[in-house]
């Protein structure tokens, strides 16, 4: 995914953002993960279609363009950030460079699969619950997930709402190996200002992809069904404090209302 980029004149700064912005979603002949593998991506689509895409990618596809559609579908509605900060020759240059790395990937003996999924063990998946609910420290001094996030499972009233509900982020995401990249370098905006100074170690990614996978195979709804609980609960502990204050309250109105008529009846 393509974010803000500074000024690219070289391959070698080419090369070096496609590492750092685009490399979560993307590969040039390793297959797909959020996003679709962009080797031959000009033969897909013309050079025309890729600087009007890259430029406002939600624009094209609420446009009603069919080709991005479908690219949205078989990324599972994850929708390229906007690109701000680029003209059109730095989107030129990327789009050089990486041409030519799809061409030398194509030299390349035909062997040359997909890595494959991430196997996940049930320490992975309590090593990154750990990380995300904040009961561990990211070694790099990163947010915990729950700061932004809400998931199924969580502690009750923990879980922010800047960010999406993450109980079945790992199936939106397109399964082990694409949530392992992404969270390696997450390319949204907000969660590259927050992790580019603080990059997530590729041990702490596998164990958040374990726990996220983890998530996705939890029955019960997500946050928002804790969420529907937590306030049921609330309404009933309301409903019993006032039944109770109310009785309490009652005979002590009695107690102290007796003894005044008493001793006005006296008087």
């Amino acid at each position: 995914m393509l974010l803000a980029i500074p000024a690219i004149g070289l391959a070698q700064d080419s090369a070096a953002y496609f590492q750092s912005n685009c490399a979560s979603c993307h590969t040039i002949g390793g297959g797909a993960l959020v996003g679709p593998d962009l080797q031959n991506l000009e033969q897909r689509k013309g050079r025309q279609w890729l600087l009007k895409f890259l430029a406002n990618p939600q624009a094209v596809i609420d446009s009603g363009d069919a080709y991005a559609k479908k690219m949205l579908g078989e990324s599972n509605d994850v929708v390229m950030p906007a690109v701000s900060g680029l003209d059109r020759a730095q989107i030129e240059a990327l789009l050089d460079w990486i041409a030519a790395q799809g061409k030398s990937a194509g030299a390349q003996p035909a062997a040359a699969a997909p890595p494959a999924e991430p196997v996940f063990t049930a320490a992975d998946a309590a090593f990154g619950r750990e990380l995300a609910t904040g009961s561990r420290h990211l070694a790099n001094g990163g947010a915990p997930c729950i700061s932004c996030h809400a998931f199924h499972g969580m502690p009750m009233l923990g879980g922010g709402a800047l960010g999406p509900d993450l109980t079945h982020e790992f199936t939106r995401l397109g399964g082990g190996r694409a949530a392992t990249a992404w969270l390696g370098s997450p390319p949204t905006p907000t969660m590259k200002s927050i992790y580019s100074a603080h990059a997530i170690q590729p041990d702490e990614a596998h164990a958040l992809a374990a726990y996220l996978d983890s998530l996705s195979k939890q029955e019960g709804g997500g946050a928002a069904h804790a969420e529907k609980r937590f306030l049921l609960i609330g309404l009933g502990g309301c409903l019993i404090a006032l039944v109770a204050m109310d009785t309490i309250w009652r005979k002590r109105f009695s107690a102290v209302r007796r003894p005044l008529v008493a001793g006005t009846r006296g008087q």
